[in-house]
């Protein structure tokens, strides 16, 4: 039976590992960091078909378990102006990242899938009859085939093509913040965006959570976000005055990757079509990755030729997303 090594435990590598069992494909999961994902502190979307997707691997009910729903999204003016209102289409869920990997992976565990916290990969060699994998604890381990689930700055997407693309620089940095209760006064489960003098702002409040879960997404670098809002009679100001802790980072995304498999390796997620978070279409595409490569190895014995259908199927819609999600932080 053919056995498949996946780098990477987050939504990507544990979707994929969970479509494959369903394909009847024994996969093992190889995480780098100890608790599971970086980026524990943002919290993101999971859009229809995403949830679509999750559905098919038997792990709607587990996300829908530590989410909330996302029903609207309406959108204001610096001056805050209403601009107008429109429903999310679907069964959307928000939900924190943290929140969403240990979903994945404790299902996995719970399904008999062996998950590996703590092994980051250094390498990995093909052959005729699979591969091997190093990890820089000095380990290895063989296996029939290797999932690239490692992220924007994946390591595997080197292994398949050392001119591969590095990631882009959005020009933007953003930052994620959870304020007690509601200071906004807003009704739950809505996504409000505000479009402020010097920055985006993003909320909402998840029922059931106490808390407003936010993003502020900037340019020209890092500044103090109070400074961007001070001045905007906005609920922005406040909501993050009211915030003690924030996370983030610069937004990277990657336009197009020219080679998402050799004979033997594969990518699936952002190792393959990374975007910016503004489309909120990043852990929707990376679990239809998951579905589209085990439905592909069920239909194609030899692996690359599988490989060749599941990137024909995916890479249009993603690239057509990146480059969508780019343009929204561009403002066009």
């Amino acid at each position: 039976m053919m056995s498949v090594v996946i780098v990477g435990g987050g939504v990507a590598g544990a979707a994929t590992a969970l479509a494959l069992q369903r394909a009847g494909i024994a996969a093992e999961i190889f995480e780098a960091h100890p608790s599971g994902g970086e980026d524990a502190g943002a919290f993101l979307t999971v859009m229809a078909n995403g949830m679509g997707a999750l559905g098919e691997i038997g792990a709607a009910e587990a996300v829908a378990a530590v989410s909330g729903p996302a029903r609207a999204v309406s959108l204001w003016d610096a001056q805050g102006q209403h601009l107008g209102r429109r429903p999310i289409e679907g069964a959307a869920r928000s939900v924190t990242r943290a929140a969403l990997y240990r979903a994945l992976q404790e299902l996995a565990v719970s399904r008999g899938i062996p998950v590996h916290h703590g092994r980051r990969m250094t390498g990995a060699t093909a052959g005729d009859g699979g591969v091997e994998v190093t990890f820089e604890d000095g380990g290895t381990v063989a296996g029939g085939l290797l999932v690239g689930a490692d992220g924007i700055h994946s390591r595997t997407r080197r292994l398949i093509d050392p001119q591969a693309p590095q990631p882009r620089n959005s020009g933007q940095h953003v930052v994620y913040g959870y304020a007690p209760g509601n200071p906004a006064g807003v009704d739950p489960d809505e996504y409000h965006m505000i479009r402020g003098s010097r920055a985006f702002f993003g909320f909402t409040v998840p029922a059931g959570d106490d808390r407003t879960w936010w993003f502020a997404r900037m340019s020209g670098g890092r500044r103090p976000v109070a400074d961007l809002f001070r001045d905007d009679p906005t609920p922005a100001a406040a909501i993050v005055a009211a915030t003690v802790d924030v996370v983030g980072g610069d937004s990277y995304d990657i336009p197009t990757t020219p080679h998402w498999h050799n004979d033997r390796m594969v990518l699936v997620g952002d190792a393959a079509h990374a975007a910016t978070p503004a489309a909120a279409q990043g852990a929707s595409m990376a679990l239809e990755d998951a579905v589209a490569l085990a439905a592909a190895l069920c239909d194609h014995a030899d692996p690359a030729t599988a490989f060749a259908a599941y990137e024909t199927g995916r890479r249009a819609q993603t690239e057509e997303t990146v480059a969508a999600s780019a343009r929204l932080i561009d403002g066009r």
